[in-house]
């Protein structure tokens, strides 16, 4: 059953909330954060990209880099920029994205439900970018980030959720990216005690979004525990940074390809080839074509779109992966005509988020960088949630969400 307890959360005065917060870290690179937070000490980039201090081109793994995020987050705390609550307090987050809003419960989720399957994954995590982020939380002994979490849709919340927004929101305000974000403290105890209980009764949560930040945050739990000859199982580096959304109110978008070359192939080479295992439809040089249904796919190659619908027997819908257009099109597409077996790995091809829109892969097809761009249909959170019981991992870049979680509205220190 999932653990989920309110925290003291350490947030910004509601006059300085714009100022703080920012794009979680790894969205943006070191220049463009540089950029964002020029001429603002206020920026929390300071604390999660705190290599903008420094000279450009600075490494942001240099250990001097680190111990410039916990000064950084000590002066926010001292300068009264970021404030400790006075009590525990859970917190709804709700996001606007084109006129949809979806909201989320902001919790300090159980270090051994992720360590023991209860917290579910769906995607293989990098030692590497675990190693930076366990770095950062220990060095500021704090969650400085959320972590996106999804639950199966459970009534009470859902009540607890509309009650609490009928409210006076403490934040609420537009990102320069014309997304709007909604906050609210719960105080009411019997609130804070429901939600706790309602929790306790669902099996899972799935991670969203964040897989590298919720291992590293579980993992330097782990450690502290394994460290204190008087650990308790209380404590509070035994829980971490979350906001947990009910699974109907999210919405996965497209996370498309484009790929440098075919293979030594001429594009109607290409295309006769798609024929052993696709349907293949011109759909002229005009306006972008989207994929209409899952096993469709549209195809941008030598200024031309085209509809890709795998044929009967390409694929097999009662497997969880097997299911997947970004493993029939890896499989029949990226690694039998492309030869590109490593996603992860392979330089040849690259990602393209479907909040970029199609023109963004026309645009790289155009400009003569790639030969061909493949958009997707996107994965269902049913489908997400399937895997992750299963025990299945996603292939690389299967999912993209959108918005993301904005920094900064509130952090949770780990003791």
């Amino acid at each position: 059953m999932a653990k989920v307890k309110p925290f003291r959360g350490i947030r910004p005065p509601r006059h300085m909330v714009t100022e703080v917060a920012s794009r979680p870290y790894d969205v943006l690179n070191s220049e463009e954060a540089r950029a964002e937070a020029e001429g603002n000490p206020r920026s929390l980039y300071h604390i999660i990209k705190p290599e903008i201090d420094f000279e450009p081109g600075t490494d942001e793994h240099d250990p001097k880099v680190y111990d410039k995020a916990v000064e950084n987050f000590n002066a926010f705390q001292s300068n009264g920029w970021l404030v400790e609550d006075d009590a525990d307090h859970y917190y709804i987050y709700a996001q606007t994205m084109n006129g949809r809003t979806q909201y989320g419960i902001v919790v300090a989720a159980n270090v051994a439900d992720y360590m023991e399957g209860r917290i579910k994954k769906h995607e293989l995590t990098r030692r590497d970018k675990e190693e930076d982020r366990m770095k950062h939380v220990r060095v500021n002994n704090a969650n400085i980030e959320p972590v996106f979490f999804a639950f199966p849709d459970n009534e009470k919340l859902q009540q607890i959720i509309d009650t609490v927004t009928a409210g006076e929101p403490e934040y609420d305000f537009t990102a320069p990216d014309g997304f709007g974000h909604h906050f609210w403290v719960v105080e009411d105890p019997e609130t804070i005690k429901a939600i706790t209980e309602e929790f306790a009764a669902i099996p899972s949560l799935y991670i969203a979004d964040g897989h590298h930040r919720s291992a590293a945050a579980a993992l330097v739990g782990h450690e502290k525990a394994q460290a204190n000859p008087d650990h308790r199982g209380d404590e509070e580096y035994n829980y971490f940074l979350a906001v947990a959304f009910p699974a109907s109110h999210l919405n996965i978008i497209d996370y498309n390809r484009v790929v440098r070359d075919l293979n030594g192939l001429t594009p109607a080479e290409f295309l006769a080839r798609l024929e052993e295992n696709f349907i293949v439809e011109p759909k002229g040089d005009g306006e972008p074509y989207r994929p209409q249904s899952l096993h469709n796919f549209s195809l941008y190659l030598d200024g031309r779109w085209y509809s890709l619908t795998a044929r009967p027997g390409t694929y097999n819908d009662a497997d969880p992966i097997g299911v997947l257009d970004v493993t029939i099109s890896s499989d029949l597409i990226l690694r039998d005509i492309l030869g590109i077996t490593d996603l992860r790995s392979d330089k040849r091809i690259d990602f393209v988020g479907g909040i970029r829109g199609l023109g963004e892969l026309k645009k790289r097809v155009d400009s003569g960088e790639m030969a061909m761009a493949l958009a997707l249909y996107p994965v269902s959170m049913k489908q997400l949630m399937d895997i992750a019981d299963s025990g299945n991992i996603m292939p690389p870049k299967t999912t993209w969400f959108e918005p993301k979680l904005r920094s900064g509205l509130v952090i949770h220190k780990l003791g």
